[in-house]
């Protein structure tokens, strides 16, 4: 596994279910803390997912507590994906084993999250100040494909 997605109380079925087809069609993990703004039965999820779901690496967590006692991840593994963040992504230089986390598509992440991970904290750069930011699949995405190009795929560009 190159690094692990974790979506923080996610809200928008139709956003985790691209998020799990992405990680799926990756090989990378998915974890999501609760609590979720839907069902994982939700027929959105498992639409925008379509016939994946077999191939999805999936934990659900209650907190964020048990999350990290569970990963056994250290503070130094973990980055935070904020637009309120100073650095950009492209000064990230992403390792193997690295914990993507990103927050809900109307809240973001917690004050706590910047506080603790703040120099782990990066953002998506975009040009247009009076956007505030984008969708959360689109920045998974992004983020993602930064990260294994890094890691994977710079030998064959």
């Amino acid at each position: 596994m190159t690094v692990e997605i974790v979506l923080f109380q996610p809200l928008i079925p139709q956003n985790t279910g691209s998020i799990a087809r992405l990680t799926a069609s990756n090989q990378l993990k998915l974890d999501l803390i609760e609590p979720l703004g839907f069902e994982l039965s939700d027929k959105y999820l498992k639409r925008a997912g379509l016939d994946y779901w077999k191939f999805v690496n999936l934990e659900v967590f209650p907190d964020w507590k048990s999350f990290l006692t569970k990963s056994n991840k250290t503070p130094d593994q973990i980055s935070i994906f904020t637009t309120k963040a100073h650095k950009n992504i492209y000064q990230k230089k992403f390792s193997t084993g690295d914990v993507l986390v990103f927050g809900s598509e109307s809240h973001g992440l917690p004050e706590e999250f910047r506080e603790q991970y703040g120099n782990s904290s990066y953002r998506i750069p975009m040009i247009e100040e009076g956007v505030r930011s984008l969708n959360l699949a689109n920045s998974v995405g992004i983020v993602t494909f930064e990260a294994l190009r890094q890691l994977r795929y710079s030998s064959e560009i």
